[in-house]
């Protein structure tokens, strides 16, 4: 397939929102690792997702070289299957893991262990004692009473390792909804109120558990590196203050994930190396200050590693002009991308695999589902001669949209394909009626 690079006007000076490989194709089509969209769409049928393995490994290795002394941690809740759990182990990532089905899904693939993190703010019997079965390196105790309940289900000989998710009241993220590092919230202990504190005591008292450092997760879609310097700061401050009262000095710190990417052109998204040398300058100079040897440092991007890789399929299945709006409505929406909805997510969206010479429109493309608030895209310029039967092709979706896909209207949850070097293979398939139906056992 003849193709040339696919550079957008408005995308000049700007992070990207397609994945590197992709090119301009013959016929109005784009391809991704040699792969048209198109082609995609007629074989794997849309709703799908293809995913640009080499996109993703990429990503990966470029957080390990923008922090070569620290552990990067894959947050898998952006989205997780054996495929990825299988990259993220060749590329020398670790997992950061919020539930049992990942954790097992990770086992299925003899993912190290000791390399994976588990969290959350309400963590089940069930993840614990699977965490605890399958001896995970770390797992993060996000309230009081879970110290208690994690060290009642270690039976030794060796004490389970843990941090604490700590609060270090810094506001940052790009929506109320995802933004985590404040206090008033269902996440981490407070620093200003003394919950945390007194939670580490509690961990200090329980010698099946040893607590090996701290955790902040400051909240999801972070444009710059500052809310991150900040918060080394602060828990610095905190360790020393840790280190005075009860004699520990803690070897670890766990910074989380919410690196920014672009999602339409212009997004301020820095790279990697950006945040790297303003986290490591701060936490050198921190450390420096409270006379504190420089702790071993995590960092946990999911949607940095894998949204820009991604890219959804649609295929239009009509075309509204009412009261001076076009509708264009696809397969998919709300069931397979909740974005736009819980929080008022924005994409790019592209027309592929026709090509024609009408004038570019404002047309809002709206999702199958009897939702009024199912709108994939607002606003976004599409070819007047759109009709359907057209693909389009959205990308930056390879995070929070299939991993978040629900069964409403029993549509059942879109493919993901891999798409290298020309080739494509089917990494998770679609979800049938018969799927559908195998769960319902009523009589």
């Amino acid at each position: 397939m003849t193709a040339e690079p696919l550079l957008l006007v408005s995308e000049l000076n700007t992070p990207s929102v397609w994945p590197a490989s992709a090119a301009l194709a013959p016929g109005g089509d784009i391809a991704v690792a040699g792969v048209g969209l198109a082609e995609l769409a007629e074989h794997y049928g849309t709703p799908a997702y293809v995913l640009d393995e080499d996109e993703v490994r990429a990503r990966a290795r470029a957080w390990r070289q923008a922090l070569p002394d620290a552990e990067i941690v894959y947050a898998a809740k952006a989205f997780l299957c054996r495929a990825v759990v299988d990259w993220m182990e060749q590329e020398g990532l670790g997992l950061d893991v919020c539930s049992a089905g990942e954790l097992e899904l990770a086992a299925t693939r003899g993912f190290p262990p000791e390399r994976i993190v588990l969290h959350g703010n309400a963590k089940s019997p069930q993840d614990l004692r699977t965490a605890l079965r399958l001896g995970v390196g770390r797992v993060v105790i996000d309230s009081a009473c879970e110290t208690a309940r994690l060290a009642a289900r270690v039976q030794g000989p060796d004490a389970q390792q843990v941090m604490v998710r700590v609060l270090p009241g810094i506001e940052a993220g790009a929506h109320p909804k995802i933004r985590t590092g404040a206090d008033g919230q269902k996440f981490g202990l407070s620093l200003a109120d003394g919950s945390a504190e007194d939670t580490i005591a509690r961990v200090l008292g329980q010698p099946r558990l040893e607590l090996v450092g701290l955790h902040c997760h400051l909240g999801s879609q972070i444009t710059e590196p500052r809310p991150y310097a900040e918060a080394v700061r602060r828990l610095v401050a905190f360790l020393a203050a840790l280190r005075d009262r009860y004699g520990v000095t803690l070897p670890e710190l766990d910074l989380g994930g919410g690196f920014a990417v672009a999602y339409l052109p212009g997004d301020p998204a820095p790279t990697p190396a950006e945040y790297g040398r303003l986290i490591t300058s701060t936490l050198a100079n921190a450390c420096a200050q409270h006379g504190l040897p420089v702790p071993r440092l995590t960092v946990e991007p999911g949607r940095s590693v894998i949204a820009p890789a991604g890219i959804a399929l649609y295929r239009v299945l009509s075309v509204k002009r009412t009261a001076g709006r076009v509708f264009v409505a696809v397969d998919g929406g709300m069931s397979d991308n909740p974005r736009p909805a819980l929080y008022g997510a924005r994409y790019t969206v592209r027309r592929v695999g026709r090509a024609s010479d009408a004038p570019m429109r404002a047309a809002t493309v709206a999702g199958r589902h009897c939702e009024a608030g199912d709108v994939l895209a607002e606003s976004v310029e599409l070819p007047e001669d759109i009709r359907p039967g057209d693909v389009l092709a959205v990308p930056a979706a390879g995070a929070y949209q299939v991993s978040m896909a629900s069964g409403y209207n029993m549509t059942g949850r879109p493919p993901v394909v891999a798409v290298s070097g020309g080739r494509s293979r089917l990494l998770v398939r679609r979800e049938s009626f018969e799927d559908l139906r195998a769960r319902d056992v009523g009589l």
